[in-house]
């Protein structure tokens, strides 16, 4: 049985899916149909979608369906991504708790019983540095969290009593691409362009005399 909030995760990466490929014409009807889905209905069209394996197909590997996550590792669901390396991607969470709220997501799709691997780790240094000194919080939280068999590990920027349990908030597109422009692209000095100099020819030079009476 899926609790509130992963309902509400994975409603969200449904629907962020629907508003970027649907026709115009479609959209509003699917996202309707989405959103009035209980629990039970959700977990259906997920499995029905290939989008996460139930308990029976688990215990088979070559059976393993993609969960969400696995999707968006591989590039079949579309994500705010700001980093990546060979054992795990950072994008950008949906509902954060708070502003550039990152999400770690190792490409294996197993629970993180031991301690990240090396890759992992030092995405998680990397990125939480990086939000350190783009966004100025007091804090990085970080949270592990599993679903479905997928264990992902969350980067929350800590600006006031924010907690790992807070109340979490859909961002809009608008939103994520904002922080992830200020995440991932450089802030260069501008530099004083000088005026270039236009060396003339020696038959263009013009001829002044030493001497104006």
């Amino acid at each position: 049985m899926l609790t509130e909030t992963q309902i509400r995760q994975i409603k969200a990466q449904i629907i962020s899916q629907i508003e970027a490929n649907f026709p115009e014409e479609k959209k509003t009807f699917a996202i309707k149909r989405i959103e009035e889905m209980n629990s039970e209905q959700l977990e259906e069209f997920l499995v029905k979608n290939n989008l996460v394996t139930t308990t029976s197909q688990t215990s088979k590997s070559s059976d393993v369906g993609q969960c969400v996550f696995c999707s968006i590792a591989a590039g079949n669901i579309a994500a705010n991504k700001v980093a990546e390396n060979e054992s795990a991607l950072a994008v950008l969470e949906i509902n954060p708790i708070s502003r550039g709220h990152v999400l770690i997501i190792p490409k294996e799709h197993s629970l993180l019983s031991r301690k990240p691997d090396a890759n992992i780790q030092k995405l998680i240094k990397n990125i939480s540095a990086m939000l350190k000194k783009r966004l100025k919080p007091k804090s990085i939280i970080v949270a592990k969290a599993n679903l479905f068999g997928h264990e992902t590990i969350n980067l929350i920027p800590q600006f006031t009593n924010e907690t790992s349990a807070s109340e979490r908030h859909p961002a809009t597109p608008e939103e994520l691409n904002e922080i992830k422009i200020l995440l991932i692209e450089e802030k260069l000095p501008a530099k004083e362009k000088k005026p270039k100099k236009v060396a003339l020819k020696a038959e263009e030079k013009i001829w002044l005399p030493k001497r104006i009476p």
